[in-house]
């Protein structure tokens, strides 16, 4: 398959390369250093699953200049998908585009500027960073990438696309039949992370093994699904526990992406995780004190970081 993957962070770089150390097509839609260390040294994956580095890379910073390609992922931060879904015009074609964000809102935001019938429901789960230009590390746990029609049809198309995903080595690939429940379940687990890490500043191994701050994620993991009932995703009772039990399962040193981007004084992503739970359970009456909480106490360093506000 030809494949562009617009956004060459830590998602987009895992599991493009992957895609591309397959055989697949792919191009890396970059900017600024990542772009230039692509184009220069191509792409290094630092993995549990296997270490690999791609010499040569095809990369720009020009959607005009690819053409048009069989899938589009979109791999970037939340909050920059409405201008990606703008940037990716000129490679549409017969094409099936897929956002791999964080959050419930971005096949929303995709469908605002493409034709809403190429977009297709996805979920990515992975620890990763960027460590340096060109080089992604991987910190542990099991890849994964789920696709779905949002009508629950199990299509072709969708199934080209897990395909594609199963060639290549150190992920998994699952077609959903629910694919929005499957998105709601991951808001769930990294919000409630992500939240509780940004304010305790702690890894995961610490957050969940203090019964103070596990407590925490699970309160926010209820007003999440509270919330999700109301715009009529039923995630069944035991959603929570599994998601702690996954909690349980990753490596202890693991941080989420908005955890890191918070420490590190760089925009997050509190908007579409914490903020979105906020915003989504007002339109329905639904009350999210904690995540509220959360989201008053970090506002003040997204602000900052998005030259809002000094001190």
């Amino acid at each position: 398959m030809k494949i562009a993957v617009y956004g060459a962070g830590a998602v987009g770089g895992y599991f493009g390369g992957r895609l591309a150390q397959a055989g697949h097509e792919v191009v890396f839609i970059a900017r600024g250093d990542q772009l230039e260390a692509l184009r220069t040294s191509g792409l290094r994956v630092e993995s549990p699953e296997g270490t690999f580095h791609l010499e040569k890379v095809a990369a720009t910073d020009n959607p005009g200049t690819v053409g048009p390609v069989d899938a589009i992922l979109v791999a970037t931060k939340a909050w920059q998908v409405p201008e990606a879904a703008k940037a990716i015009a000129p490679m549409i074609g017969r094409t099936v585009i897929v956002g791999l964000q964080n959050g419930v809102e971005a096949a929303d935001q995709l469908r605002r500027e493409v034709d809403g019938r190429l977009v297709i429901g996805g979920v990515s789960r992975i620890i990763a960073r960027r460590g340096a230009p060109g080089v992604i590390i991987h910190g542990g746990g099991r890849p994964s990438v789920t696709i779905g029609e949002f009508d629950g049809r199990a299509s072709d198309r969708c199934q080209r696309l897990v395909e594609a995903f199963l060639r290549a080595k150190g992920l998994d690939a699952f077609l959903a039949e629910d694919i929005q429940a499957e998105i709601w379940r991951k808001f769930l687990f990294i919000s409630a992370v992500s939240g509780v890490g940004s304010i305790s500043r702690a890894p995961i191994g610490v957050m969940r093994a203090q019964p103070e701050t596990r407590w925490l994620i699970e309160i926010v993991m209820r007003e999440i699904r509270a919330v999700a009932k109301a715009h009529g995703v039923d995630l069944p009772r035991e959603a929570v526990a599994a998601s702690l039990k996954f909690l349980d399962s990753l490596p202890a040193d693991g941080m989420s992406s908005m955890q890191q981007d918070i420490a590190e004084g760089r925009p997050s992503e509190l908007d579409s995780q914490n903020g979105a739970v906020v915003r989504l359970g007002r339109e329905k009456g639904v009350p999210t004190p904690i995540n509220e909480g959360i989201q008053a106490a970090l506002l003040p360093l997204e602000r900052r970081a998005r030259g809002e506000l000094e001190f």
